[in-house]
């Protein structure tokens, strides 16, 4: 959708119930979050370590929207999709977590926690390239969730999302074998703790959906009109039905 303001021609990008997100030639405007002022302060780090990974915070405009740079690629903003989903692309996303959160950890940003978590890694908030032998993730995108945190959280929502696990997962074994290899890629050492973290996640995911929407948060109400709330808790009882042969996929060295 093309949107005339004044002289300045805005175009709505697409994805997500949260927030409304305009291009404005090689920007973004977006309305700044909850936690704007921790959300600046991280962009700003990682610009000052020269980590593209994430846009960088150019101002607020006339309308009090963060000004971002534009990140020109593919975003899957529907569904992981096979166009990003190849080992490759996953380990790389995997390595580029670990990025960031090697960027925060020791810093005032993170607080008394071990990093600075993005808490809402997915392929809809990724953006792709192809390097000439498939898609690769080249930057994250809405940090407005980032918080101090654990890295096991993001590690686990990280596999959760970009691996799908839930129901729409046909061969248990090759997806397994994907996690550990996610894992693997970010240097965790310890796996035991990624299925519960997992569960986690997602039983807070739909509660947090239910909870908000029965105060009338219209961002909630939008989401659990979707089926999104739904659609997790069916992924947290499939977590839980096959966490025996991801475990035990997971203690392979």
């Amino acid at each position: 959708m093309m949107i005339q303001t004044g002289w300045v021609t805005e175009r709505l990008l697409p994805g997500g119930f949260v927030s409304r997100v305009v291009r404005v030639g090689d920007t973004v405007r977006r309305n700044p979050g909850d936690r704007a002022e921790f959300v600046h302060q991280l962009l700003r780090h990682f610009e000052e370590h020269r980590w593209t990974a994430a846009p960088r915070l150019l101002g607020v405009d006339g309308q009090g929207r963060e000004i971002l740079t534009f990140v020109e690629g593919y975003v899957a903003w529907r569904s992981p999709t096979d166009r990003v989903n190849s080992i490759e692309s996953l380990t790389a996303v995997a390595r580029l977590v670990r990025q960031f959160h090697d960027l925060t950890t020791g810093t005032p940003l993170a607080s008394d926690q071990e990093v600075v978590c993005h808490n809402d890694l997915s392929p809809k908030n990724t953006v792709y390239r192809d390097d000439g032998e498939g898609m690769r993730p080249i930057a994250f995108l809405d940090w407005d969730l980032a918080a101090p945190g654990a890295r096991i959280h993001d590690v686990a929502h990280m596999c959760w999302q970009y691996l799908d696990l839930g129901p729409a997962v046909h061969d248990l074994a090759a997806t397994s074998n994907r996690l550990r290899l996610m894992c693997d890629a970010y240097g965790l050492v310890d796996r035991r703790q990624v299925v519960d973290a997992i569960l986690w996640w997602q039983d807070r995911c739909w509660r947090g959906i239910e909870s908000g929407a029965e105060t009338g948060d219209a961002a909630m109400t939008a989401l659990r009109a979707s089926g999104a709330a739904r659609s997790v808790r069916v992924a947290h009882d499939w977590m839980l039905a096959h966490r025996g042969e991801i475990e035990a996929s997971l203690a392979r060295s």
